[in-house]
């Protein structure tokens, strides 16, 4: 496989070439789109930030109960998947007196409105996971498998998914 065609892949940069050759060639012969809406046929339900918020509290108790607690949860526009950003966490300290409050927010691509909602809980678990692991390293991702065991294909079927929108120009759900 040439370079060009593993630049043109960048969502999927991190997998085995054979691995990124049979996606290419779904890729050539139209096959992506239709393959994922056989396997993932309707989007998720949750359409407004407030239910997000609901959707991700859900989880978050589900499994991380001792975990700090969330001030926002919100469908961001403005997140730009061209820079691998599906989803972000972030955490606002402030002093009130002689106390360091934080606050944490998380912040999910709008571009996920309209997806499965097996790929909206791949990206809320890993951004929950930030919340008791800052990196990713093995311990995060042991994290993500715990919340949602099909993880990793999810993961690996989301970026199929944004190769699929970068390439085509077209949104499926």
């Amino acid at each position: 496989m040439n370079s060009v065609a593993f630049k043109a892949l960048k969502f999927l940069a991190g997998y085995p070439p054979g691995t990124v050759l049979q996606v290419q060639e779904m890729l050539d012969r139209g096959r992506i789109g239709p393959w994922l809406l056989e396997k993932y046929p309707q989007a998720h339900s949750v359409r407004t930030d407030r239910g997000l918020f609901d959707y991700v509290q859900a989880l978050k108790s589900e499994h991380l109960r001792g975990a700090d607690p969330l001030a926002k949860v919100a469908f961001d526009s403005k997140l730009r998947i061209v820079q691998h950003a599906l989803g972000t966490h972030t955490t606002v300290s402030r002093v009130q007196g002689s106390k360091l409050k934080a606050k944490r927010e998380i912040r999910v691509a709008s571009l996920f409105k309209d997806c499965p909602p097996e790929f909206l809980k791949m990206i809320v678990v890993h951004e929950l996971a930030h919340l008791r692991e800052r990196n990713h390293d093995k311990a995060f991702y042991q994290l993500c498998s715990y919340m949602e065991p099909n993880y990793h294909q999810l993961e690996f079927e989301l970026r199929m998914y944004l190769t699929h929108v970068e390439q085509e120009g077209t949104r499926l759900w």
